[in-house]
């Protein structure tokens, strides 16, 4: 019988994704400061993959403490541009800077997972998807974010591909899932490793 993992995210897009690949999942959002956590590996020299890493693995040891004995997903993302590293807009004038800088260029997708026990990380892994946007026109950006309204503030790059945000895109490189929010096939891989799933 499949284990129940605790979802350490209240992200409706992540516990969808995994209900539909089958799996038993309850969903328990850490109480975790990620800005606070952030702050200091600015000047550290840590990449946007290490970042997303150590917020993933901060969200899981935090619920699995809470929560002993069971298996906690903890999952982050990061969008970079070159060193930037983007954060969900606050507003819809944030959404359209962030289109707006996206523009034209090649940005990465940095999505991290890690399972903890009792505190415990037994497995980590981050998942990096490159994805070309398209040329903007300003007025485009305008009206797109019109259409899409608040759904933009709900990402890092104000998009979602599974959406409407795939018009913004000429290029993609990488795995559907990765971008929607968890590396999930190498993820299933390790679960069926530990014997939490059936495989």
């Amino acid at each position: 019988m499949a284990e129940k993992i605790i979802l350490a995210s209240g992200s409706p897009y992540r516990k969808a994704m995994l209900v539909s690949a089958g799996l038993d999942i309850e969903a328990v959002p850490a109480n975790v400061d990620e800005r606070a956590l952030e702050a200091p590996l600015k000047d550290s020299g840590a990449s946007p993959e290490d970042v997303a890493s150590i917020l993933a693995e901060a969200k899981a040891t935090e619920v699995s403490e809470r929560k002993p004995g069971t298996l906690v997903l903890g999952c982050d993302q990061t969008l970079s541009l070159g060193d930037e590293i983007f954060h969900k807009p606050a507003d819809m004038e944030g959404a359209r800077r962030h289109l707006l800088a996206l523009s034209g260029k090649t940005h990465q997708l940095n999505s991290a997972a890690v399972l903890c026990r009792d505190g415990a990380v037994l497995w980590r892994h981050v998942g990096v998807v490159s994805l070309t946007m398209r040329k903007l026109d300003p007025g485009f950006i305008g009206r797109h974010l019109a259409r899409v309204g608040a759904k933009a503030l709900s990402s890092v790059g104000a998009y979602q591909i599974e959406g409407e945000g795939i018009q913004l895109f000429e290029k993609i490189e990488g795995d559907y899932f990765t971008i929607v929010g968890l590396p999930l096939l190498p993820l299933l891989k390790e679960l069926r490793a530990l014997g939490a799933i059936d495989g």
